[in-house]
């Protein structure tokens, strides 16, 4: 049920992101996931939330920006947003690694991986 996997998940930022309440959880969540849904095709953007206007694709730092920008949050606490809920995504079905392959570069460390560079 995707009611289910949604609390689950909203659970998890809240606790990654030591967020005081679900309220503000879900706030940074929601807006993670539109942000990260007005990038993406396919099946991996059918699972995401509703988009925001972004133009796509952009760098992970833009992507950061712009959460600063739709949450009214200064750069930093961005940055913490923007990591909190993406490591929060479990990867049961490989989404996180489907996800990174679509998105630009640098985009690993906001999921809590390394963003390593393949040797030339």
């Amino acid at each position: 049920m995707v009611t289910t996997r949604y609390r689950r998940l909203l659970r998890q930022v809240r606790h990654l992101g030591r967020y005081p309440t679900d309220a503000e959880a879900e706030r940074v969540l929601d807006a993670v996931l539109a942000l990260l849904r007005a990038q993406l095709t396919g099946d991996e953007r059918g699972g995401l939330a509703a988009p925001l206007a972004l133009p796509r694709p952009v760098t992970a730092p833009a992507f950061v920006e712009s959460l600063a920008h739709a949450l009214g949050t200064s750069l930093a606490a961005a940055r913490w947003d923007a990591s909190s809920a993406p490591a929060a995504l479990t990867d049961d079905d490989g989404l996180t690694d489907r996800l990174l392959d679509r998105l630009p570069r640098g985009y690993a460390l906001l999921f809590g991986r390394a963003d390593l560079v393949a040797a030339a």
